[in-house]
């Protein structure tokens, strides 16, 4: 179980959103900005400690990330 948890961290530890359940939302509906990411998955919009996570998770999978 918890090499499971290791390939698939929790990032948003407030909503319990995964790395995996971000980056999918990323793809899946073109999302752009922090803002979109925590409308589509509520990831960031608690305590907003992930929020630097959730940017690093934008540019790797965009390239860049909109402000």
């Amino acid at each position: 179980m918890s090499d499971i948890k290791e390939q698939n961290p929790i990032v948003c530890t407030c909503n319990e959103i995964s790395q995996q359940e971000i980056e999918q939302a990323i793809r899946d509906k073109g999302l752009k900005t922090i803002e979109e990411v925590g409308d589509e998955t509520t990831a960031g919009t608690v305590c907003g400690g992930c929020v630097d996570e959730i940017y690093l998770l934008l540019e790797k999978i965009n390239g860049k990330v909109d402000l």
